[in-house]
């Protein structure tokens, strides 16, 4: 679902609503998996905010226009959690009975999380839900553009050790771009930067959109490295 595009809605954002995917990425992966779950195993649902920041001017020198200043918001879950810990993951939760729909739950949560001021946050797309197997859920993600940046923190340390703001110029380097391989055969498109490996639904989200808004510079697609050791790279691990 695609909401109606404000009319002052920065260029290198705009098609940023229609993520890319291809028969081997993370998010046809995901989907493919939803359509295959019976009927009795029905999952949980959730939304995560895919907030971007930036200057409204492109630059027309940069792909896609992606202006200097270009960032998204990402968080890494405390080591300490049962499930994804340690994880970078955009800020997001499980829906409440009293959200409204997505929007609610991304922002809602994000607020939570990250103590973000959703006055100056504005959504412009609910992209596809993707299902999530090891948490059994159907996450939504909502696409939004950090019209007033204010200030972000870890808000409880015992779900969040980091709250960043990445540079896209950083995350889309290619020296930083590959694909991470589980032992069983699961591949993602992965991003490491700042002492953390995006990879997994967060990797593939971010590819996505990168693929279809034109931000891309050619980088390894060759590159394929073990996840577990790309995870030690970084401190982290399974």
């Amino acid at each position: 679902m695609t909401i109606e595009l404000p009319r002052d809605l920065p260029v290198w954002l705009a098609r940023s609503a229609e993520p890319a995917a291809d028969g081997a990425d993370t998010l046809t992966r995901a989907r493919a998996l939803r359509r295959a779950l019976t009927v009795t195993s029905k999952p949980r649902q959730a939304a995560v905010l895919v907030l971007f920041g930036g200057s409204p001017e492109a630059d027309p020198d940069a792909p896609g226009g992606l202006p200097a200043d270009a960032e998204v918001l990402l968080t890494q879950r405390a080591s300490t959690m049962r499930q994804h810990r340690g994880q970078v993951a955009f800020p997001g939760g499980a829906v409440d009975p009293e959200d409204a729909g997505p929007i609610d739950t991304a922002l809602r949560e994000a607020c939570e999380e990250t103590g973000l001021d959703p006055s100056g946050v504005e959504p412009f797309a609910v992209l596809p839900k993707l299902f999530v197997p090891p948490s059994r859920f159907d996450v939504t993600p909502v696409v939004a553009y950090w019209r007033t940046p204010g200030a972000v923190r870890v808000v409880d340390e015992s779900e969040t050790e980091r709250v960043v703001r990445v540079p896209l110029a950083q995350l889309l380097d290619p020296a930083n771009r590959f694909l991470v391989r589980s032992t069983l055969g699961y591949q993602s498109p992965a991003f490491q930067v700042d002492g953390m490996l995006v990879w997994g639904l967060t990797g593939g989200i971010l590819a996505g959109i990168s693929k279809a808004s034109g931000w891309d510079r050619e980088w390894d697609r060759e590159d394929v490295r073990d996840l577990e050791t790309a995870l030690a790279a970084v401190g982290m691990t399974l």
